[in-house]
């Protein structure tokens, strides 16, 4: 199996290079390339059409989940690590929204990393050996849906997106899962479900929002 080619999206130069080192020490990966801002990432996916990236989910001008979900838009379709110092639910949910199936928090040491190298060359050599090598868009799409976009929606839900999606594209700033729940009259888990959901058709961003401590905030927009 040639080897795989890795890009490294990291703002935090002594983070960078301490994976690079991880990185090479495994023997079936290559670093291909190494990104420091959203803009940069989105540019190198781009040019290396990479096998795997190792994503930063704070990044100086983007949220490394939106880094993502324009990716996915334009058809990477490679693996991803979701690299964060976010330990909670809500940040995991929105990668895996993105196909995202393997993660790292800081601090990380060399056997997490070799972990989710070893998994993802194991599941990536299953799928050579399977014959798997060209997808069509309907392949990747599926593959890349959760379980629960797959099913059909239940009845109502239309409406209440809509009504979501009305309160967001009114408000002049980003807005919590709980902010928008509360506005509408349901619980925050409820709008979280509808938030996702918007995020995945493209109709909505989301973003964390650090504060001085504590876990970050996921904030979601209307896309303008």
């Amino acid at each position: 199996m040639r080897p795989l080619r890795a890009l490294i999206v990291e703002d935090d130069k002594a983070v960078a290079i301490v994976t690079r080192g991880f990185v090479e020490r495994h023997g079936a990966f290559v670093v291909a390339g190494e990104a420091a801002t959203g803009r940069a990432a989105l540019e190198a996916i781009e040019a290396i059409r990479p096998d795997l990236v190792l994503l930063d989910v704070h990044l100086p001008d983007a949220s490394g989940i939106e880094v993502l979900r324009v990716a996915r838009a334009r058809g990477f379709a490679g693996e991803v690590v979701a690299v964060t110092a976010a330990r909670d639910l809500e940040t995991v949910r929105a990668a895996r929204a993105f196909g995202v199936r393997h993660y790292l928090v800081k601090p990380f040491g060399l056997e997490a990393m070799r972990e989710r190298l070893e998994a993802i060359r194991a599941e990536l050599e299953q799928a050579e050996a399977l014959g798997v090598r060209v997808l069509d868009q309907r392949a990747v799409d599926a593959m890349l849906q959760p379980a629960d976009r797959q099913r059909p929606a239940p009845a109502g839900s239309q409406l209440t997106l809509d009504r979501v999606a009305g309160v967001l594209e009114s408000r002049a700033d980003s807005a919590s899962a709980a902010e928008i729940g509360e506005q509408l009259g349901m619980s925050r888990v409820s709008a979280r479900r509808y938030l996702e959901r918007l995020v995945l058709e493209g109709r909505a961003e989301v973003a964390p929002r650090y504060g001085g401590t504590g876990r970050p905030e996921l904030r979601y927009s209307a896309r303008r």
